[in-house]
């Protein structure tokens, strides 16, 4: 039993992980030219520091999907889950209008639409897992503060 709550788990990190890696790739070419030509906001941080959040990021909201996934609503689990996936996609979305297209504008008006799609997916997981709900919360904190850096940048280029 032990070994299928691993798998359930590990299946739902790996999809949030692998949508961040997919975003990666598709950006990397635009995310170069970026960081050589965008004047940056205060309290950018250095460029390392992205992939190791957004890392950990990923997994906390498999974790959540998972743990949400796990619970015995279906209509409620449903609507969590379809917010799971909804704000994924805006999340995969993000870095292609900002970084690919370097559409600081729209990738912050996108951005604010994340931000509220995460905040209604974890009140969603607060109403079939609480935990699931308190995990997102560095994500909806993150993200805010790449609303700033997003501002910054449309405001500064």
């Amino acid at each position: 039993m032990e070994i299928r709550i691993w798998k359930h788990y590990g299946t739902w990190v790996l999809a949030a992980e692998a949508a961040g890696a997919l975003s990666g790739w598709l950006t990397r070419e635009g995310a170069e030219r970026y960081r050589e030509a965008v004047l940056q906001p205060p309290l950018s941080p250095p460029g390392w520091v992205f992939p190791l959040v957004w890392t950990a990021l990923y997994a906390l909201m498999g974790i959540g999907a998972a743990r949400a996934a796990l619970c015995p609503a279906p209509p409620l689990r449903t609507r969590a889950l379809r917010l799971f996936w909804a704000q994924l996609a805006f999340n995969v979305i993000w870095p292609f209008l900002f970084f690919q297209l370097q559409r600081f504008g729209l990738a912050l008006a996108w951005l604010a639409a994340l931000w509220v799609l995460i905040l209604l997916m974890a009140l969603a997981f607060r109403r079939v897992d609480p935990l699931a709900a308190r995990l997102q919360l560095p994500y909806l904190l993150w993200t805010a503060f790449a609303g700033y850096l997003n501002a910054g940048v449309w405001l500064l280029n």
